[in-house]
């Protein structure tokens, strides 16, 4: 009796997605189905696309911390 039951081939093992049923031990045939393919996303930045010959500092974040806005009329302290 043939029974097809579905997996996947991952770092060396196929992991079966259900036991078969009524069988302890038998030969299997394995066979590779096309791989899934995951698509790129399209990306509207790319890593390093601004960037230019100065990096930025533990300075530069310090400055351009957020205190508060006085004209808000909400207390930061």
């Amino acid at each position: 009796m043939f029974q097809s039951i579905e997996g996947v081939y991952k770092h060396g093992k196929v992991e079966l997605t259900e036991l078969p049923s009524d069988i302890s031990e038998s030969r299997v045939i394995v066979t590779f189905l096309e791989p899934k393919k995951n698509p790129l996303k399209k990306q509207i930045m790319q890593f390093g696309m601004f960037s230019g010959n100065q990096q930025s500092t533990e300075a530069d974040f310090q400055i351009t911390e957020f205190h508060g806005d006085s004209e808000d009329g909400l207390d930061w302290s």
